[in-house]
């Protein structure tokens, strides 16, 4: 694993040298979006339905699972969605409960289980471990804070209710990819102060969105060619998301603003051609001035989402690999009284 190489990868608007799997995920997505006649004015119910169409090809395939079950979780006003997949060689009860409960991205707006079951299903393979998919509602509809306090009842639920299911209280990581890993580490930090005990062994942050401060962008900030996500797009997100411009100062939401001491090891996938790549170094610094241990990879001719390229592209089975290997080391029994 190269930790914290940014690679020589050019970056500037002028040359983006991407990864040629990479940019062959690239086109295909754009061209795919292009066929939909997806702009920024779509209505958001309508954009949810092409988000689901263009990304169903890239969520296909992968590892068979033992049993993926859907359940429902009760929540604060309502009740959440959650997709267990428990790899083959599982079975409930076992005592390696080891579990990931995985926050998929999509700006807080869009994608779905759906869309990120194959990325879901290929870490509950790779790593042996149990993988907790959690359907979080979105925005604009469900503003902050209401997916954290969510994913914050989906872990006390599996802290509660996780034996049944094979999964091990004290063997919880929480994980996800861009807004995901937002959630992820705001997550943390609540239940963190809540006290949660056993506390969560780990975080899986995936390119994620940490810089609340991208609602006030100006207009008019070019995203360089070759990027999957634009800062047009990153704008509007933090918008459908928060409340309005007062939640820009609120830590659980501007994650650059928060004091992370105490939180569990995290593990940092960052994308060297993403318009969130300088918050991710952001991000991992915050971390490590505050001790928490960290990992940042940065992998290079990558883009935002390149995970889901894992069907072609030999660096997202890369990254997957190390990623697991790194979940592996972080859920392992310990040794004596937990």
């Amino acid at each position: 694993m190269n930790r914290d190489s940014h690679g020589s990868v050019e970056t500037s608007q002028s040359a983006v040298v991407l990864d040629p799997d990479i940019r062959r995920f690239a086109e295909a997505v754009q061209a795919a979006y292009a066929q939909h006649a997806m702009v920024a004015d779509t209505p958001v119910e309508r954009a949810r339905e092409i988000a689901e169409i263009v990304r169903r090809p890239w969520a296909q395939g992968g590892p068979a699972m033992e049993r993926s079950v859907d359940r429902t979780v009760p929540v604060a006003g309502g009740a959440v969605r959650v997709r267990v997949h428990t790899p083959r060689g599982m079975v409930d009860g076992a005592v390696d409960g080891a579990a990931l409960v995985y926050l998929h991205g999509g700006g807080w707006t869009l994608f779905s289980l759906d869309t990120h079951d194959r990325l879901m299903r290929e870490y509950a393979s790779r790593a042996g471990v149990r993988v907790i998919g959690v359907e979080y509602s979105r925005a604009p509809e469900a503003r902050f804070p209401r997916a954290i306090e969510e994913c914050c009842a989906v872990v006390h639920w599996l802290q509660a209710e996780g034996p049944a299911l094979g999964v091990d209280p004290a063997r919880l990581a929480i994980g996800g990819d861009s807004a995901g890993a937002n959630l992820s580490v705001a997550a943390c930090l609540r239940l963190r102060d809540q006290g949660l005990a056993p506390p969560l062994r780990g975080m899986l942050l995936n390119y994620g969105a940490y810089d609340g401060g991208t609602f006030d962008l100006a207009d008019g900030l070019v995203t360089p060619p070759g990027f999957t996500l634009t800062y047009d797009e990153m704008r509007q997100f933090w918008r459908n998301y928060l409340r309005g411009p007062a939640d820009v100062a609120d830590p659980l939401a501007n994650l650059l603003l928060a004091d992370p001491a105490g939180l569990p090891p995290a593990l940092m996938v960052a994308a060297d051609c993403d318009t969130l790549h300088a918050e991710n170094l952001a991000m991992a610094a915050k971390f490590r001035a505050a001790g928490v241990p960290v990992d940042l990879v940065v992998y290079p001719g990558t883009t935002h989402s390149f995970l889901e390229a894992v069907s072609i592209a030999r660096v997202a089975n890369r990254a997957l690999d190390e990623s697991a290997a790194w979940l592996r080391g972080v859920l392992r029994k310990k040794k004596g009284p937990e």
